[in-house]
Parts: structure tokens; C-alpha cells; sequence
């Protein structure tokens, strides 16, 4: 097995932030529902307390290696050798922490909003948080199964209970599409098993070879999860319900963090695992994902509900994060994982935005606006900054990413590079007729009477203004974490090359 670094702090900070939330949602079952302040500072505080434990990953992250750091690990079932195995690399420390900055704004934003089961809503929200931040720290297939699956049955709360007029079809769609991928996930997990003398150590499994045609199968079966996840086309149709239909904090925690689960689970398990058949499918994952950029964007331009339309600008967006994974090559992968993050920050502070409005008004309707921008001048300047890095504009966080997925684009296929860009100029014309219709233009006297956001939502927007730029003008402190492990990663993929190359040169001296 790969030697890991042990951990860094001397404490276990990864169950720490696994198991905090999901202790306060215990706390909170127990809190009278009719204390509904109690219930929302309890939240509060555990996930500002969630936030601030997992701060030192990121002062603490040795960025010269590729190996997993802040490693836990004790024995679970010892008869089938599944084990409680912890760890984060440059790869998956981003995401712990953006999810736990996320769930802070949710709860911040939910303040007001939700005032029927409050109590039910915040022991999700928290469970949620716990079960995301388990999927990107597990190194066990089955403890990782678990919490890939303990977070379907909370968000199916959250949209069924606290959702739209349509929230029964909307989480039922979303419940049962994850589902069916997620056994065909199961099955791969348990052919690994057996094919590897019975392990679930994820790391362990990397450092063996499988036989192409077992590796092909494998990254179907792990497609299937994934690729509902992200959501790739055509298996994307669930997202823009469960978008629509979602309270505003489901909405931003789908785009935020758990579609990012499915492009994560590409990076961690079928590159790694199954490289020659990653290879080999390639070209069709690279034409799924052009397919899904300007699908999504020309889509974005017949929508005529806010919320469906940022929607759909996720199908788009997570085509190039797509994209730029299956480049394989650095500037792609990285640009790819970066925009993972970018994604989170921009359509999330859009969700947040459409949230705080939706509040005032009670509609999400593009045409029910007009002259916002006279109104409520901090909402629009913030929303500004917001729609300028989803359309990528030098200086946001939505350049950077989208700059390097291009880069690796034109060096895997041309055509994938230039098509992608194509979407590209598409997302600024739905972008900006979306604002144009929304903050310009005459006064609606829907909107007349509308006060400008409070102290309250200025705080839930300014972490995501901050980082847009922090990003945008100074990218290096993502990527330094993720250049070794992804240099790694390309590394593991072209293992089976590398070798093929090696056995023809040594063939090729011998007939010398």
C-alpha cells in the first residue's frame, strides 16, 4: 500500500468536522421545536465552529506531496476488512472546505425563508453537511459508499418538504436517478473486492492492475454514478426540477457541492483505478461534455424562470469542468478541478441572490422584474460582480478556470477546445439578457416598493464577492495544492503507456 502521511495536527480533525454537525443535529432533536431562534443559532454556531476547525487543513497542507495527509485510521468490520480510513490530498481538501463555508451561508440564508418544520430543516441541513464533507475525506470504499448515500435521503427532505409546488416529482426524480446509479456503483465496488482478495482500501486498489476488458466494464458501472451526479448529458433532466423546486438552500448546496461528488468521483476512482479504459473513452467523454456546454447554454436562453435558468447554466459549467478532466493533461485537469470550486462560489452566490429576491417578491419569473437596479443598488452591484465571473471575465475566479479547461481542451482535441469556447460566448448573452431584463430597463411596479438586502445578506454574500476575486487575481493559492497530486494522478494514467513504451524499446534492443 502507498505510504500516507500521518496526520498533520495530532488530533482527528476529519471525524472532527464529520461528526460536529451531525452531533448538533442530534443536539437539536432534543431543543423544543417552538425555540425556533434556539434551533437556528445552534446551527449557526455549530457550523461557524465546523468552518473554524477545518481552517488549519488549509494553513497546515504540506503542498510538496501528493500523498493523503490528516490520516485516520481504525478498524470497522475487520471480518470483511473494511476499515474507518481518513485522508485528503490537494485534491479533496478544497472541497472540505468549501462545503463547510457553504453550509454557513445556508443556514444564514434560511433565516427568514423556511418557517414550517424549522427544526427538521436545520437537523438536514447539518446532516448534509457531515455526509459531504465524510464523501471527500473517505479512503474506504464502504465507509465512502456510506456517506455517498446517507446525503440522497436529507436532500430528498429538503426538496420534498421545504420545496416548490412540483417538490414530490422533483425529489422523487432526483432520489431515484442517484439511486440507480449509485447500485451500479455498489456492484463495481464489490467486483473490486473480490478481484483484489477482499479489501475496500481505496488506496490499496490503486496499486493494482486490472485486465482492460474488467476496466472497461468498471467505468461504466462508476459512469453510471458519476455522470448522474455532475449531471453529464443526457442523463441530466433531474437537475433542473430539483433546482427549481428546491429551497434556496438545497438549491446552493446541489450546485455548490454535490454535484461537484460526481467529477470528484472521476478524479478519485475511475482515472486512478481504471486508466486504460479512461483512455480509451476519452473522445466520447470529451464529445458528452461539449454536447453538455452548448446544450446547456443554448437552453439557458429560452428559460424564462431565474432559477431554471442558472440551473441549466450547471449543466453547461460542469461540461467544462468535464472537459477539462478528461484532457488529461495538467492544464486541463487542473483548470477542471479549479473550476469545481469556481462553479460552487458563482452559481451558489447566484442561488443565494435569486433566494433573497424570491423572498421579497414571491416569483422567480424573469418578466415579473425591471429596474431593480433603482431599487436595491447593493443587490445589483453584487449580483453584477456575480453574473461577470459566470461569464468568465479576467480578473473572477471564472476566468482563471475556464482560461486553463480551454488550454487543455485545444492540447487533447482542437475541436473540443473550440466548440467549448463557443459555449462560452453563449453563456455571456444569456447572462447579460438575464440581467439586462431583471436590473434594467423600465421600473416593474412588482418592484417599486422593494428594500434594498439587509446586514444580514450583505454577510452571506461577501464571503463569495471575496473569493471571486481572491481567485480570480491570485489563483496560485488553489492550484499550489493540487499540483503534486495531480502531477500524480496523470502519472498513474500513463503507468500502462509508459510501460508499453519501455517493453518496445527493450524488444527493439534485442533484435539490435
Amino acid at each position: 500500500m502507498e505510504k500516507t502521511i500521518i496526520n498533520n495536527l495530532g488530533f482527528p480533525v476529519l471525524s472532527t468536522l464529520i461528526f460536529l454537525p451531525i452531533a448538533g443535529a442530534v443536539f437539536l432533536l432534543f431543543v423544543n421545536r417552538s425555540r425556533g431562534t434556539v434551533i437556528k443559532g445552534v446551527s449557526l454556531v455549530i457550523s461557524l465552529i465546523t468552518f473554524i476547525l477545518s481552517i488549519p487543513l488549509f494553513v497546515k497542507f504540506d503542498r510538496t506531496t501528493h500523498l493523503m495527509q490528516f490520516v485516520e485510521r481504525h478498524e470497522w468490520i475487520p471480518v470483511w476488512n473494511i476499515n474507518y480510513h481518513l485522508g485528503i490530498d490537494g485534491i479533496s481538501i478544497l472541497f472540505v472546505l468549501l462545503s463547510t463555508l457553504i453550509t454557513i451561508l445556508c443556514v444564514l440564508i434560511s433565516w427568514n425563508s423556511i418557517k414550517m418544520k424549522t427544526k427538521e430543516f436545520y437537523i438536514s441541513l447539518l446532516v448534509i453537511e457531515g455526509a459531504m464533507i465524510g464523501v471527500f475525506c473517505s479512503l474506504d470504499f464502504m465507509l465512502f459508499y456510506l456517506f455517498w448515500e446517507a446525503m440522497l435521503i436529507p436532500m430528498y427532505l429538503l426538496i420534498g418538504v421545504w420545496g416548490g409546488p412540483n417538490r414530490i416529482y422533483a425529489a422523487t426524480k432526483f432520489f431515484l436517478y442517484t439511486l440507480v446509479g449509485s447500485v451500479l456503483m455498489l456492484v463495481g465496488i464489490i467486483v473490486l473486492y473480490l478481484y483484489s482478495g477482499g479489501t475496500f482500501d481505496i488506496l490499496e486498489l490503486m496499486t493494482k492492475t486490472y485486465p482492460y476488458n474488467m476496466q472497461l466494464w468498471l467505468f461504466w458501472a462508476f459512469f453510471a454514478a458519476f455522470a448522474v451526479k455532475v449531471p453529464m448529458f443526457p442523463v441530466h433532466t433531474w437537475l433542473p426540477d430539483a433546482h427549481t423546486e428546491a429551497p434556496t438552500a438545497g438549491s446552493v448546496i446541489l450546485a455548490a457541492v454535490l454535484i461537484k461528488m460526481g467529477a470528484y468521483g472521476f478524479l478519485r476512482f475511475s482515472l486512478p483505478l481504471f486508466p486504460e479504459a479512461s483512455k480509451a473513452m476519452t473522445p466520447a467523454m470529451l464529445v458528452l461534455s461539449v454536447i453538455a456546454i452548448i446544450y446547456g447554454a443554448v437552453i439557458c436562453l429560452a428559460q424564462t424562470d431565474m432559477k431554471r435558468l442558472i440551473a441549466y447554466s450547471s449543466v453547461s459549467h460542469m461540461g467544462f469542468v468535464t472537459l477539462g478532466i478528461f484532457s488529461l493533461n495538467t492544464q486541463g485537469m487542473e483548470g477542471g478541478i479549479l473550476q469545481m470550486i469556481n462553479h460552487g462560489i458563482i452559481t451558489g452566490a447566484l442561488f443565494l441572490s435569486v433566494g433573497m429576491i424570491y423572498d421579497r417578491t414571491h416569483t422567480r419569473q424573469i418578466a415579473d422584474y425591471g429596474g431593480v437596479a433603482s431599487v436595491m443598488p447593493l443587490y445589483a452591484a453584487a449580483f453584477m460582480i456575480f453574473t461577470l465571473a459566470s461569464i468568465g471575465l479576467p480578473a473572477t475566479n471564472g476566468f482563471i478556470g475556464e482560461f486553463l479547461i480551454i488550454l487543455g481542451g485545444f492540447a487533447a482535441k482542437q475541436w473540443a477546445g473550440v466548440l467549448a469556447a463557443t459555449g462560452i460566448i453563449i453563456g455571456a448573452g444569456y447572462m447579460l439578457w438575464l440581467y439586462q431584463r431583471v436590473f434594467f430597463m423600465q421600473i416593474n411596479p412588482k418592484v417599486a416598493e422593494l428594500k434594498d438586502i439587509n446586514a444580514r445578506e450583505i454577510v452571506t454574500l461577501l464571503p463569495m464577492v471575496l473569493l471571486i476575486f481572491w481567485i480570480g487575481l491570485y489563483p496560485n493559492t488553489f492550484l499550489g495544492f493540487m499540483h503534486e497530486s495531480v502531477r500524480h494522478l496523470l502519472e498513474r494514467i500513463n503507468e500502462g503507456s509508459g510501460q508499453e513504451i519501455a517493453a518496445a524499446k527493450n524488444i527493439m534492443e534485442i533484435l539490435k
